[in-house]
């Protein structure tokens, strides 16, 4: 009796080591983990969390860098939406510049249609239409600035030969978001075109032979096989295009410094005005507020509506 109780204690005490010991390394393991998500959790949280969270503070009060934040309340956001006619005709340039994006994404998808043909020269195609998306967007803003020169622009000298006097692109309210525009969509082509490129291959053969055989001409392929086959991809490109619009900073800065007349003063470059030229960094941590509330009113609604048209088969 003595042996089995003696037996049992020896178990248990062996059983309460063993436990020690695999907890001791489940430590261990544990530790490492943290060890090696303890740099981006660091670097997020000192340059991107405490910011955000200090910059929501900074919207409730009158800022200008110099002295102390005065708490200010909503006011802020009251003047945003009441007071000023600028901020609201910015979110109209915006809203106008956005409107290339179903542009770029249908010139993307005409494109990779015939890049994924069987045509010679085809990897130079490719290379030209992607090299834009490598090079430095400001090399390629001040390109197009001089392509859009009024006096001496490539694009009114070639209208010029066509007897065709172009307009004055960059220094007219008319022509100059369009210009921008045109700029944008030719920026986002590569990126666009090798997504659908690779999309498209992967769309399998099968189901347009099988579309053959049933007597689907090209356009009924394209229309109730590629089209769907390939929606995931437009969705993403959508949801990015949207969001690199709304955020749209460097080309409106170079090319026009948002004139003339405003008419392409984009929402960033208001705000980017109201921090770091007028001082009023209150004023602009609400704007910026305001748009990340749009932005993602606007993915969460696009996320929504997906439902209808991308599919995941």
């Amino acid at each position: 009796m003595s042996n089995n109780v003696n037996l049992g204690i020896h178990k248990k005490v062996n059983s309460d080591k063993l436990t020690k010991t695999n907890h001791k390394k489940f430590k261990k393991k544990y530790l490492y983990g943290y060890l090696f998500i303890a740099p981006p959790f660091i670097g997020f949280t000192l340059f991107g969390l405490i910011p955000i969270v200090y910059s929501f503070y900074i919207s409730l009060t009158n800022f200008d860098l110099f002295n102390a934040p005065v708490f200010a309340g909503v006011s802020n956001y009251v003047k945003l939406f009441t007071g000023d006619p600028l901020f609201w005709k910015s979110m109209f340039n915006t809203v106008y510049a956005a409107l290339g994006i179903p542009i770029g994404l249908a010139f993307s998808l005409l494109i990779a249609l015939g890049l994924t043909q069987n045509i010679k020269g085809i990897n130079f195609f490719r290379t030209a239409f992607f090299l834009p998306s490598v090079c430095s967007i400001v090399a390629l803003t001040l390109m197009w600035k001089w392509i859009f020169n009024s006096d001496y622009g490539v694009l009114n000298t070639v209208l010029g030969y066509l007897h065709i006097k172009g307009p004055n692109w960059l220094s007219s309210s008319a022509w100059a978001m369009p210009a921008m525009i045109i700029q944008g969509v030719w920026g986002g082509l590569g990126t666009g075109m090798v997504l659908y490129i690779a999309a498209i291959k992967n769309v399998p053969k099968t189901f347009y032979e099988a579309a053959e055989i049933d007597g689907a001409n090209k356009w009924a392929q394209f229309w109730n096989i590629t089209l769907p086959s390939i929606s995931p991809t437009t969705f993403y490109l959508l949801i990015t295009a949207v969001i690199g619009a709304m955020q749209a900073f460097v080309p409106y800065m170079i090319m026009t410094n948002g004139g003339p007349d405003y008419s392409t003063t984009t929402i960033v470059l208001y705000l980017y005005n109201n921090a770091f030229k007028y001082m009023n960094m209150g004023y602009a941590s609400a704007m910026a507020w305001v748009l990340f509330v749009i932005i993602m009113g606007l993915t969460i609604i696009n996320f929504k509506v997906s439902s209808r048209w991308v599919h995941y088969d």
